[in-house]
């Protein structure tokens, strides 16, 4: 090539970086004017709830009421919508769940009114509404994504999370508990396709949107099937990803049937080479997940005992969760808890 196409081609290149950056600025601008409107609408919604709430309490206003006022505004406002008498009613409902809340108040205008009324609609408890409040925030899912969380029953499975760590991996990251999870809901792969253990490597690659949105946020997808060489021979990991706030790298090792101890020597060995060969230095040690079908929660526990590798031991089901069984579990668990806390009380009494 000569000089002077070497000298358009850096032009171009140029040009096309200078390009992207208004992209980029465009882009931005965009996401910062939805942030804007949206935060705007679900204030007009407070203060449209606050009014019927007042009127209600204090002019004895009923849902007949409501659905003249709903009448008059489309007929002054043909333009506007979403102001029928159940929406006007559900302001009403919405500005009073939250309005002596000064805890949950100001997260409500960080999400759209579509999430905010379907935890409305679906949270049971302060609790819970706050955990996807958090969740739709930090995520930032889209309704659809947000919904798909509530029939996951992502809220009763990180309260009843007792994930299997190797001591190693509570000891260098203690976030992790919270981080990963005991099982994993995978109902967007079909029983089919979860064997054997290469098509299910691949179904999980095609919904890997899916996958990463089970995984939680800060998981970044790196590779399937990466491969590592020591000594004259070749390796393959089945996926492995990055995830941010841990900085270090995450080997997910997939098996479709039960746990087998002999399976963390393989995932040891995986991340020592990982370590070894391809962790920068300012990253953290890596992490490796066995993805199992099912586990025997005591083989796991001796298994990892004396592990020396940042290890945890998961399982996967290919169906959504019983909620109704789960929230047993956990009243179970809330019993169990304050019977050990009252023990402890008589105890210290005597």
């Amino acid at each position: 090539m000569s000089k002077n196409s070497n000298q358009i081609q850096k032009n171009e290149d140029a040009v096309l970086v200078n390009f992207a950056e208004v992209v980029s600025l465009i882009r931005q601008t965009h996401q910062e004017v939805l942030y804007v409107a949206n935060k705007a609408m679900v204030d007009l919604y407070w203060k449209l709830g606050r009014y019927i709430s007042k009127r209600v309490s204090e002019a004895g206003w009923g849902k007949n009421v409501v659905a003249d006022l709903a009448q008059h505004i489309a007929v002054n406002l043909p333009e506007s919508k979403g102001y029928s008498a159940s929406n006007l009613w559900r302001m009403k409902q919405f500005y009073e769940m939250y309005v002596n809340d000064t805890k949950l108040a100001p997260l409500v205008r960080e999400i759209s009114w579509s999430n905010n009324l379907i935890i409305l609609a679906r949270a049971k408890s302060e609790t819970e509404r706050e955990f996807y409040l958090k969740l739709a925030i930090d995520e930032r899912l889209s309704k659809e994504n947000l919904i798909r969380q509530f029939k996951a029953c992502v809220f009763e499975r990180s309260m009843l999370n007792g994930s299997k760590l190797a001591p190693v991996l509570r000891e260098i990251a203690p976030e992790a508990e919270s981080i990963f999870k005991d099982q994993y809901v995978l109902e967007f792969i079909t029983g089919k396709e979860a064997k054997p253990e290469n098509s299910f490597r691949h179904a999980l690659i095609d919904k890997m949107k899916s996958f990463i949105l089970e995984l939680g946020k800060d998981f970044i997808f790196i590779d399937q099937e990466y491969e590592l060489q020591v000594g004259n021979q070749d390796f393959r990991i089945d996926l492995l990803f990055y995830h941010r706030e841990l900085q270090c790298l995450v080997a997910f090792e997939l098996k479709t049937d039960a746990f087998q101890p002999e399976y963390l020597g393989k995932l040891n060995f995986y991340l020592e080479a990982l370590d070894r060969d391809v962790k920068k230095p300012k990253e953290n040690p890596s992490i490796g997940v066995l993805l199992c079908k099912s586990k025997d929660n005591e083989v796991v526990e001796y298994a990892l005992s004396r592990s020396l590798s940042p290890t945890l031991v998961a399982e996967y089901q290919l169906y959504l969760p019983d909620k109704k069984l789960l929230q047993q579990r956990m009243n179970q668990l809330f019993e169990q808890t304050e019977n050990e806390v009252e023990h402890d009380e008589n105890i210290g009494d005597d």
